[in-house]
């Protein structure tokens, strides 16, 4: 059986501000098609490694490789047509409050496209539509709930069709329907779009319903000390891995198995 192909890979990364080290040393593989989940207790430096995967803070050390193409290492050209592979879910939706849910959607359409405006509006209205907000791209992000706000920036993440989306706790702030529905929808986007997913969460139900794959950050050692699908970690030897899979409780890992 053929091997799925590495979408990305990182190595040897460290991440740090002046003398703190952030988290040291981290490697993992992600494959095309997964979704992988950057994972561990708050404070352990997981948006911090998403904003290294995605250009927006310089490494200490290592590399992140997309395709087998170095980013850190290319030059700002080279670094810019990597990223237009991304779309990236910020976790409060990062949405620009004086601009209607269709104006933040068309942005990267705008900024990376020569499309005339009409044809732009059919992919905005397209994009809206998938992600459950149709009929609504005249609203101002201030007239809708978190979890719809969560929705238009994920819209605005698939525009141009990504092959890579990264999510910063997508599930933050929301009740847990909404978070089911999100989960429902990322899973949906991934098979419809056949795109590969990264995503940060501490959020265990999302975990253990969209995860293919993970890393286990630690705060204490500042290193990643566990990979694998969440619920194959449940059975770790780490104490600190069963601890964060099951909350302590026994009852979670019975039902996440």
């Amino acid at each position: 059986m053929t091997e799925t192909p590495v979408a990305i890979k990182v190595e040897n990364l460290t991440m740090a501000f002046g003398d703190h080290v952030v988290q040291r040393n981290v490697s993992f593989t992600v494959r095309r098609g997964e979704i992988f989940v950057i994972m561990g207790g708050s404070g352990c430096g997981k948006s911090t490694l998403l904003r290294s995967m995605i250009g927006l803070v310089r490494p200490a050390a290592g590399e992140v490789f997309y395709d087998d193409a170095a980013f850190w290492s290319a030059d700002d050209e080279h670094q810019a047509e990597i990223q237009r592979r991304f779309g990236v879910l910020f976790q409060g939706g990062a949405l620009w409050s004086s601009m209607t849910l269709a104006e933040n959607v068309s942005l990267p359409l705008t900024q990376y496209t020569t499309l005339n405006p009409r044809d732009a509006a059919a992919i905005v209205a397209l994009k809206l539509a998938l992600v459950g907000l149709k009929g609504f791209g005249d609203f101002f992000p201030s007239e809708i709930s978190g979890g719809m706000r969560k929705r238009a920036g994920l819209a605005r993440a698939i525009a141009l069709d990504p092959r890579i989306l990264f999510f910063d706790e997508p599930s933050a702030g929301l009740d847990p329907i909404s978070s089911h529905r999100l989960d429902e929808l990322i899973l949906e986007l991934r098979d419809g779009l056949g795109a590969t997913v990264v995503m940060v969460t501490h959020e265990l139900p999302s975990i253990f319903a969209v995860a293919d794959n993970s890393v286990f950050l630690d705060a204490e050692t500042h290193t990643a000390i566990a990979w694998g699908n969440p619920r194959h970690l449940l059975h770790s030897e780490d104490p600190k891995i069963r601890d964060f899979l099951t909350r302590g409780s026994p009852e979670t890992a019975a039902t996440s198995t």
